[in-house]
């Protein structure tokens, strides 16, 4: 149950909510006269904030399209459509003031990119900071139809006899993902390495932005990828590759996207922080609701959101996956999560996670501050202010910024606690 105010509102009767105008009822049947007023207005309106189209973005489309930032005081939030991550960065880097955006749907790493010049032009760097996760799960590496006959699933090691004859007879083996150093281009590093498959040296990385993806792999523009929903299950309805693995097959409950604010704006616009934070995990419980899978696949399929039919982003979203080289599972537990399991809130032990991986592949020195960083950048503390003023429950706010030691598929052991022996455990690695 979820108390707010002295007044108690069940979690089925706040995932049933389905409009803005329900949801505006319910909290004003919860709250008595003159409740909203318990904390200070937010000193603006509006806010500029960046996504791609991708599936991970729904609570922020979610969150305009139902009305909820204007529930808490924010009517003029704009939700921008961005052509990449790089241009996402570019914008970030630009500010709201400067036509630019203030925050973004972002790939976890970024913000730490960004903070310290590593993305950035001339190396300056942009103080950002993490205030949730957006979700977790469900992102996919895709091969190409060619290697159908190996079988390639988890193991990645099926592809390298395939790779290295491509190599042998002249061609170039090409791995896209979306950013250097971010979420997707980490599950592929990890996949091939797992696999014995050197990303370094052993194949070509590219850089393709999500919705590019499907269109480049019809032309043979490569021969893998990995990327967010919906287009792996487009590539799959298309018939034009299969998947491989999902993320969550590698890391069962893995953080993916985050929701980040230029720092400076941020410390003008605390009160106005809050209230997005508050918006966005209503969206995130609504979102996270199978009784509104379709609804949701309806919206995001809109032409001025991904322009997709919303079958191809059904589909994983329930959790049904259609790999595409014949398997089909239902009921697999590896649907986008956006609420449960802790989804919405931004642990530190995995922003750890992402930083040693990009120490692992030389996008950070192995002499960074790990944690100094994480302090700096992850403001956690926003996102339990904001879940308190909100009346979310005791039991869905982590009682710490650590979920503990993660295991992976190949039996490698992150401790968060000791990340130089998770780098000293793994094979494949820059420097090797």
């Amino acid at each position: 149950m979820t108390m707010i105010t002295g007044m108690t509102i069940s979690r089925r009767q706040l995932l049933k909510v389905s409009s803005a105008t329900a949801l505006v009822g319910a909290a004003r049947l919860a709250f008595p006269s003159g409740a909203f007023a318990a904390y200070a207005g937010p000193e603006v309106t509006g806010v500029k904030f960046g996504f791609i189209a991708l599936t991970d973005s729904a609570p922020l489309i979610v969150a305009k399209e139902k009305g909820l930032f204007a529930k808490h005081g924010m009517p003029d939030v704009e939700v921008l459509k961005q052509a990449s991550w790089g241009a996402t960065r570019d914008n970030l880097v630009l500010g709201g003031e400067a036509n630019g955006i203030d925050g973004a749907h972002i790939l976890t790493p970024m913000p730490y990119l960004i903070s310290t010049g590593k993305v950035t032009q001339n190396n300056v760097p942009v103080p950002m900071s993490i205030i949730a996760r957006l979700n977790l799960d469900s992102q996919g590496i895709s091969v190409a139809k060619e290697y159908a006959e190996t079988g390639v699933q988890l193991d990645a090691s099926k592809l390298k006899e395939s790779f290295a004859a491509k190599k042998a007879a002249g061609g170039e083996v090409k791995v896209a993902m979306t950013f250097p150093g971010g979420t997707h281009d980490l599950w592929l590093r990890y996949w091939l390495a797992a696999g014995g498959i050197d990303p370094d040296k052993d194949v070509s990385t590219i850089v393709v932005p999500p919705p590019q993806m499907v269109a480049n792999m019809k032309v043979g523009n490569m021969d893998a990828f990995c990327v967010g929903e919906p287009w792996n299950e487009q590539l799959v309805n298309q018939g034009i590759g299969f998947t491989a693995c999902t993320t969550g097959e590698l890391w069962k409950g893995h953080p993916e996207k985050a929701l980040a604010l230029r720092s400076d704006w941020i410390e003008k616009h605390p009160n106005a922080t809050k209230a997005l934070m508050m918006a966005v995990m209503e969206a995130q419980i609504w979102a996270d609701s199978m009784d509104n899978k379709e609804e949701l696949s309806a919206i995001l399929g809109k032409r001025q959101w991904f322009n997709v039919p919303p079958k191809d982003v059904a589909g994983r979203l329930k959790g049904t996956i259609n790999y595409g080289n014949g398997r089909i599972v239902e009921n697999t537990g590896l649907e986008m999560k956006f609420w449960k399991d802790h989804a919405s809130y931004p642990f530190k032990s995995h922003d750890a996670w992402f930083l040693t991986e990009n120490v692992r592949w030389g996008k950070f020195a192995p002499d960074t501050d790990i944690k100094g960083l994480l302090d700096k950048v992850n403001r956690e503390d926003i996102w339990r202010a904001a879940a308190k003023d909100l009346g979310v429950a005791a039991a869905d706010i982590p009682a710490s910024t650590s979920r503990g030691k993660e295991t992976f598929f190949d039996g490698k052991v992150f401790d968060p606690e000791n990340p130089k022996a998770y780098l000293d455990s793994l094979t494949i690695k820059a420097s090797t």
